[in-house]
């Protein structure tokens, strides 16, 4: 299993675009195949602070992923949108379980 954790910094004028943008794209990324879960979070402190948590059964599921046209059509608005480069970070979860377990949770 795959995590992908994109955190991006949008302009304050373009909020409104970003999401709107985003929305439609996670509606169509959520019916690809391989995705588990797709995302869209914002900071409880700064609201031009947005984070996408993406859960993919697999790295494999992601190559179709990056080339469909709902993520090209969200890179044309988004690059417009984002004061920065995003970070984009890749996790793995290995075995069936988290790697760190929910304190008082059971085995």
């Amino acid at each position: 299993m795959i995590y992908v954790v994109a955190t991006l910094s949008v302009k304050p004028e373009t909020r409104a675009e970003f999401i709107a943008a985003a929305t439609a794209c996670i509606k169509e990324t959520r019916k690809e195949s391989g995705n588990i879960a797709y995302d869209l979070h914002e900071s409880v402190t700064d609201p031009t602070k947005m984070v996408f948590v993406e859960q993919w059964e697999n790295a494999e599921a992601l190559v179709p992923h990056r080339s469909t046209e709902h993520m090209k059509t969200f890179g044309r608005v988004a690059v417009k949108c984002v004061s920065a480069p995003p970070r984009i970070d890749h996790y793995a979860r290995k075995g069936r379980r988290p790697l760190i377990r929910t304190i008082g949770a059971n085995p």
